[in-house]
């Protein structure tokens, strides 16, 4: 068996950190662009600029473009579960609750992932103690952002629901993304599509629903 390394170094935490702003910065942000844009119009810019930021990455690094069929379709997939529809149910969400309260709730998605894992795969059975650490994450995240957001707790239920159905997306996308890890594609590769099949599933609903109007007349 490999051994792995339990310490991490000054790069891992850095990317960590990293990643935690980006991630966290992202309900912040929600909260302010929905002063000015629908939340459709807002998930669809989010997903449209990082496909436009990628793509760039993808061709100064010369990735290679998968041209299987099965890719294709797991990648059409993937877009709407694990960007398309979360990002717009956290988004419409936070139309009724704060940030804090969200990420909170979002931060639920490793316990339906342990769930929807353990259900789904054969190698991932469900176990107490893997519970019981979802848990304590969980009590940690919402110590860390502040117990005064759980005040708002039973307030604006569907929009709690919206949230935690957008955890419940990401866990199924988690079990179904695994796939891509035996394809061989470059995780570059993998997320650029990701995020442009977002912005192609949402493209219409926006086109049709007059959401695209809200950029021409915005000040």
């Amino acid at each position: 068996m490999k051994n792995v390394s339990l310490a991490m170094s000054a790069k891992d935490w850095s990317i960590l950190i990293g990643l935690s702003i980006l991630w966290g910065g992202s309900f912040f942000f929600n909260e302010i662009t929905l002063t000015g844009f629908s939340p459709l119009t807002v998930v669809w810019l989010r997903v449209t600029i990082a496909a436009a930021c990628l793509w760039f990455l993808v061709f100064a690094k010369n990735i290679t473009i998968p041209k299987t069929g099965t890719f294709w379709w797991s990648i059409i997939l993937m877009g709407l579960i694990n960007n398309a529809m979360p990002f717009s149910l956290i988004v419409w969400g936070q139309q009724e609750i704060g940030s804090g309260l969200a990420s909170i709730l979002n931060a639920t998605t490793p316990l339906f992932t342990v769930l929807v894992a353990g259900a789904l795969l054969s190698d991932e059975r469900i176990a107490p103690l893997k519970i019981l650490g979802v848990l304590i994450g969980l009590g940690g995240v919402a110590a860390m952002i502040g117990p005064q957001y759980l005040s708002g707790l039973g307030e604006s239920v569907s929009a709690q629901l919206s949230i935690l159905g957008a955890a419940l997306c990401y866990a199924f996308a988690g079990v179904f993304g695994r796939r891509f890890r035996e394809m061989q594609v470059s995780p570059v590769m993998t997320a650029t599509l990701q995020v442009s099949m977002a912005s192609l599933w949402l493209l219409p609903v926006c086109i049709f629903g007059g959401h695209v109007q809200e950029l021409s007349t915005a000040n």
